[in-house]
């Protein structure tokens, strides 16, 4: 019988590296394997610190509407609006928002983030197929399999034959093969899926937390074709989403889609790294302290929306002070201060990637 652990022991096992979480979620004797992003005793060397917004600006044209902070719920988090699109999944509905473009033409004609990093991503990546005719795109891959991962590769689709089955991805390979239809790579693409068949992101009807019940506030609206959702604070200057994880055994308990091909994300190079703190000054984290600290800002060539995740823990929480780029984390890692754990300390030495797109750059308001 698989044991279900709730999201506050969540929380706690991860900071406190119980070594319980993994195997609570999972109820089998030893967690599934994924890449280890960094041995355990190595310190990535010093960057230059990324430079924090100095103003609010939307990085992602399909953004309808955010607020940064809300007093409508006590959660210290606020809300982003997407533009909803629509496209097909054998032959059914399902519903993507769209963030990043690993090519610089097609990320500036959509209105998107460019990050090149996801071209590293080509063995990982799905195929998308779209065409230019009016048709929805057909997806290959949904939350609902083991399979799913939102880093896509776009297929542009040239019909040659109207009587050609398009209807699935299958379909459409088969059609190509058939000369029916040509294919054309496109860009890679972060377009997350946020419903589907049976199944869609989840809403935080508690809104108080950063986990809380889900990500979503509010249901998909598939009428007026748009979806919000919380906006968590991170440094230096950003405001991100959560979309999914490529660790399936936490998965449900960040009431999030698994993605599990995106670990492998972390040995192509196509991550970027997160910071995130198991103990300290209390603040809006994931743990319930200081907002997390990206290595790159959004928009820079070295960022990227797919998080190679760490957590940092003060040695001496008597010490702890508000921390705001990657700089101050390496040397305090370097000077034992801050002690260094791939993914969660419970997790450890093994990583994971999770999706986090910013739509939104704004100076931050965390000051301890």
């Amino acid at each position: 019988m698989q044991t279900q652990i709730s999201r506050r022991q969540f929380i706690r096992l991860s900071a406190l590296g119980s070594g319980g979480l993994l195997l609570a979620a999972c109820g089998v004797s030893t967690p599934p394997p994924t890449p280890t992003a960094v041995p355990p005793t190595a310190v990535p060397p010093t960057k230059a610190a990324a430079a924090a917004a100095q103003e609010e600006k939307v990085l992602i044209s399909d953004v309808l509407d955010y607020q940064l902070t809300s007093s409508e719920w006590p959660g210290d988090f606020g809300s982003v609006t997407f533009q909803l699109h629509e496209g097909q999944y054998n032959g059914a509905p399902i519903y993507f928002i769209r963030t990043d473009a690993g090519d610089a033409d097609f990320a500036a004609e959509n209105g998107l983030v460019f990050v090149p990093l996801l071209n590293a991503g080509r063995d990982v990546a799905a195929p998308l197929y779209m065409f230019s005719d009016g048709r929805a795109p057909v997806f290959s891959r949904t939350p609902a399999e083991e399979t799913y991962t939102s880093l896509f590769q776009i297929k542009n689709v040239t019909v040659s034959d109207d009587s050609a089955d398009l209807s699935t991805a299958a379909a459409i390979e088969q059609a190509a093969a058939d000369g029916q239809a040509s294919l054309e790579d496109g860009s890679f693409v972060n377009y997350p899926v946020v419903k589907w068949a049976g199944g869609e992101l989840a809403e935080d009807t508690e809104r108080e937390t950063y986990l809380g019940t889900g990500q979503l506030l509010g249901p998909v609206d598939t009428d007026k074709m748009a979806v919000t959702f919380k906006l968590h604070q991170c440094f230096p200057g950003s405001r991100y989403i959560i979309t999914d994880t490529s660790i399936a055994a936490m998965a449900p308990m960040m009431s999030i889609p698994a993605s599990p091909p995106n670990a492998a994300l972390m040995d192509t190079g196509a991550t970027d790294e997160i910071w995130v703190f198991a103990n300290g000054l209390v603040g809006s984290g994931v743990m319930g302290f200081q907002p997390a600290i990206f290595d790159n800002q959004a928009g820079q060539p070295a960022w990227s929306p797919f998080w190679n995740h760490f957590t940092v823990k003060w040695t001496d929480e008597s010490k702890a002070k508000a921390l705001r780029n990657s700089t101050e984390i390496r040397d305090l890692i370097s000077s034992g201060d801050l002690e260094l754990f791939n993914g969660v300390p419970d997790s450890h030495p093994t990583g994971f990637v999770v999706n986090c797109p910013v739509p939104v750059l704004a100076p931050n308001t965390f000051t301890g």
